[in-house]
């Protein structure tokens, strides 16, 4: 049995590494285009990006007739969703260009590494999912490597208002992880292109109201595909990653995006190799270490669940279907699992939340 849990372990794993390339990558050519356009209105425009995009890829398939395997979003995941589109893509933004503008940089940059730290302590304490000491040092060497690869010398600690706000930003966003993991079995393109819409106007109706100029076209087109892949594809990434192997683990593993984003500066962008993001490479490939080698195996119990995702037939799901079904392909539909006792290697996906 254990071959099957594995498997989803290393799914969740690749895709949360590919979710933090991507938004990894996206920052330093976001920051090259806060030069033609405001900051509130560049986060609108990569939200716009991301939701437009998506949204336009599904409509499309389903034009032209293409069937998803992915299950669509109901109405009792609407409220999970809902609060993590506010938290996440409304609320935090706000708090965070806020508090940037009261907060010296290198104290922001900091302040935005407790995003993986609060992700981890509301999935282990609020949200209960499992975690051992293995994870937990693993987690702590990621966030150190962080820190250190965001440090810019003395952090200068400003007005106590503009930390708390940031750190509440960070909370927000914890929140919006946390959420959207209880809406991980549905379509993730559909979960991206709706908090990217959503988002996306508000934002861009924050940054007219205070003044803000659109760009030209070329940076607007620029911004938009930014968005489509750094926001949208990467929190697509994010969503299937969060099915496989729960949120604090996937928080952890997207907490190299800063990583990614300066080892991109660094070759693409011709910034400096430092001695900081060496250090900073070594902590978080012990932190990576730590986490893929975690073998959690115990006897545990399954109480009789109905929901709907993408499937195929393994230890979890035994059950009958029409004969125009294969059960060996991936499909979603609604189906029921019966209770049921057994041990073998797991991770906090979809079925596994003890």
């Amino acid at each position: 049995m254990k071959e099957i849990s594995a498997e989803s372990k290393w799914t969740g794993v690749i895709y949360a590494v590919l979710a933090a390339a991507l938004f990894g990558a996206s920052t330093p050519f976001a920051k090259l285009l806060l030069g033609d356009t405001a900051p509130v209105l560049l986060a609108a425009l990569l939200y716009l990006g991301s939701g437009i995009g998506l949204s336009s890829w599904l409509a499309l398939t389903w034009k032209f007739g293409a069937k998803t395997k992915e299950a669509s979003l109901k109405k009792a995941d609407v409220p999970w969703l809902a609060g993590a589109i506010v938290a996440g893509g409304i609320v935090a933004p706000i708090m965070l260009l806020i508090g940037l503008n009261l907060t010296a940089a290198s104290t922001a940059s900091l302040l935005l590494n407790l995003e993986g730290v609060l992700t981890a302590v509301l999935a282990w304490f609020v949200f209960k999912e499992n975690f051992d000491r293995r994870i937990a040092f693993g987690m702590s060497f990621i966030t150190f490597g962080g820190i250190i690869l965001s440090w810019a010398g003395k952090p200068e600690i400003g007005l106590p208002w503009g930390a708390l706000l940031i750190t509440g930003a960070c909370l927000m966003w914890a929140i919006d992880n946390n959420l959207t993991r209880k809406v991980s079995a549905v379509n993730p393109l559909q979960i991206a292109a709706l908090k990217g819409v959503f988002a996306g106007t508000v934002n861009l109706i924050i940054a007219l109201i205070i003044g803000a100029k659109l760009p030209n076209l070329f940076s607007m087109g620029a911004a938009t595909i930014v968005g489509l892949l750094g926001y949208g594809v990467s929190l697509s990434f994010f969503v299937l990653a969060l099915r496989h192997i729960g949120t604090a683990r996937t928080g952890a593993y997207f907490s190299l995006a800063p990583f990614v984003g300066a080892l991109i500066s660094i070759v693409l962008l011709g910034d400096a190799l430092t001695v900081s993001f060496l250090i900073a490479a070594a902590l978080m490939s012990i932190g990576v270490y730590f986490h893929l080698t975690e073998n959690h195996e115990h006897e545990h119990a399954h109480s009789p669940l109905e929901h709907e995702h993408k499937h195929t037939h393994d230890e979890h799901h035994q059950h009958e279907h029409s004969p125009d079904i294969s059960p060996n392909e991936p499909h979603s539909h609604v189906h029921q699992h019966e209770d049921s006792k057994h041990a073998h290697e797991h991770f906090p996906d979809i079925h596994h939340q003890h």
